[in-house]
């Protein structure tokens, strides 16, 4: 089993026996490597989104047409270090989930990157697990198909930045059964918990795709997340009136 030593303020050392040959990996591989309580780690992604500029507060149009109080990009988690403390949050959610993972799988295009970051993070967390990612159209040469990396066998977590309809993730549903693996679970940065455009819709997209497939969405962190975060925040009494007149205009039943 690893075990990880602080040594000063960033920087871990590996503890474990040198007859372990697979788990010789450089030192440098576990840089910035903390386990975080359940209790903290959703409350610290949401500050680290906030100073990353991907969670902004005041007016924005989403793409349903509504005005939200806030807004979350994902896309500007864009250089190696904001990438590796992302995925770090992913993989920290992905232990506390308590689900068996056998595989880690990336939808294309944005879940190949995401899936690649969680496979390193669960390692620095002791946790080894092979990824994969799907290309958009099959290759008829060199190795060829639709899967690139790891097969797709047992259990799989689907890794992405968010749902909406839940058309990509099921698409990603179909490709793991097909391969003979049970896919156990999507893993999203943030949970907007909100109803979907249908009319009389009472669900988020989470809780309609967790309805239609028996498959959990679990997310790093939520919208009550956030307003939780923002209630114990000082001068922020304006965003977090927002933010709870939105819920109650298009919140989804938790």
């Amino acid at each position: 089993m690893v075990k990880f030593t602080k040594v000063e303020k960033f920087a871990w050392k590996r503890d474990y026996p040198s007859s372990n040959s697979n788990l010789d990996f450089p030192d440098r591989l576990f840089m910035r490597v903390s386990v975080t309580p359940l209790a903290d780690f959703r409350q610290q992604f949401i500050e680290f989104a906030i100073r990353q500029e991907a969670l902004c507060f005041g007016e924005f149009k989403t793409k349903a047409g509504r005005l939200s109080p806030y807004f979350f990009n994902s896309g500007l988690f864009s250089d190696g270090e904001s990438l590796a403390k992302l995925t770090h949050f992913y993989a920290e959610a992905a232990l506390a989930s308590g689900l068996k993972i056998d595989t880690i799988f990336g939808p294309a295009y944005k879940g190949i990157t995401l899936a690649a970051g969680v496979a390193i993070a669960m390692a620095n967390l002791g946790q080894n697990v092979p990824f994969c990612y799907n290309r958009k159209e099959a290759k008829d040469h060199g190795e060829g198909g639709l899967i690139v990396g790891a097969p797709l066998k047992g259990d799989v977590l689907i890794v992405d930045d968010v749902i909406s309809d839940g058309a990509s993730k099921r698409e990603s549903v179909e490709m793991i059964r097909a391969a003979g693996a049970t896919p156990v679970g999507v893993l999203i940065a943030l949970d907007r918990q909100e109803v979907g455009t249908k009319a009389g819709s009472t669900q988020s997209a989470a809780q309609e795709f967790n309805q239609t497939t028996g498959i959990p969405v679990i997310a790093v962190a939520t919208l009550a997340d956030i307003t939780a975060y923002l209630a114990r925040q000082s001068g922020e009494n304006a965003k977090l009136a927002a933010i709870k007149a939105y819920r109650k205009q298009y919140g989804a039943a938790i």
